[in-house]
């Protein structure tokens, strides 16, 4: 992959018992060069965060970038990501990396809501690529991908992963979501 090519991740930190989430999408070139940033709110516990990482994206204007990358698909409290629909709003290909194992948010889901926001959530969860296991610089991380084939998205998290186990587009939204949540 050339040096210049950049993606966008996203990724969140709240304050436990905070109503809001903040969310970062931060561009990253391969080669590590952070190249911009922009921030947002998510609702803990809603149903928003598709809206409102599309609305990063349309207000990041971005057209070099050729990537997104989100840290998981369920952030704030069970805010779930649909993975295809933010595909084709940004018309790009979409890489939701996870970093733990798990049988899946199915169970937590069922624990935490009932009725029709369970139903909401369930029926989000359930239209996502499944999720595919790769390693990464000895790491184990779990990748959902939407315009991608898996081998492609293994190609493309490892290169913007020069080290560890974080794609470097996820380490510094997250690292900036984390700076921008304690202010």
């Amino acid at each position: 992959m050339k040096a210049g090519t950049r993606a966008l991740g996203v990724a969140d930190s709240y304050t436990h018992g905070a109503t809001k989430s903040t969310i970062v999408g931060a561009v990253v070139r391969a080669d590590r060069v952070f190249d911009g940033m922009v921030c947002g709110h998510i609702t803990v516990g809603g149903t928003d965060s598709t809206a409102r990482i599309t609305e990063l994206w349309q207000r990041i204007d971005r057209p070099d970038v050729q990537y997104v990358f989100l840290a998981g698909i369920a952030p704030a409290w069970y805010n779930v990501i649909d993975l295809p629909e933010i595909a084709v709003a940004v018309d790009r290909p979409v890489i939701s990396v996870s970093f733990e194992e798990s049988d899946g948010l199915a169970p937590a889901l069922r624990d935490a809501f009932e009725g029709r926001a369970l139903a909401e959530r369930l029926s989000r969860y359930e239209r996502q690529p499944s999720r595919q296991r790769i390693s990464v610089n000895g790491e184990q991380l779990f990748v959902r991908a939407v315009g991608l084939t898996t081998a492609e998205s293994k190609r493309v998290v490892r290169a913007f992963t020069p080290e560890g186990g974080r794609p470097e587009p996820l380490r510094v939204a997250h690292t900036a979501a984390a700076a921008v949540d304690t202010l």
